[in-house]
């Protein structure tokens, strides 16, 4: 495994969204690259849509930051 993510991409990423298949996708694609899941998600309701939160790492920031 790579000790620093592609393209210049963020240890840390905080993705967010409608919860949709868009939002999916994208968890979909970090996880993909490589990312972790960091800690539970979140959602709230902005009366419209639901809205998520789910942060990734990197596996090594994770391992070094214990």
């Amino acid at each position: 495994m790579d000790t620093k993510p592609p393209n210049d991409m963020l240890p840390y990423r905080l993705i967010t969204g409608k919860d949709d298949a868009h939002f999916c996708r994208r968890i979909s694609e970090a996880l993909a690259l490589g990312y972790k899941l960091y800690g539970s998600p979140s959602c709230t309701f902005n009366g419209t849509d639901v809205i998520v939160a789910q942060a990734v790492v990197w596996p090594s920031v994770v391992e070094t930051s214990g």
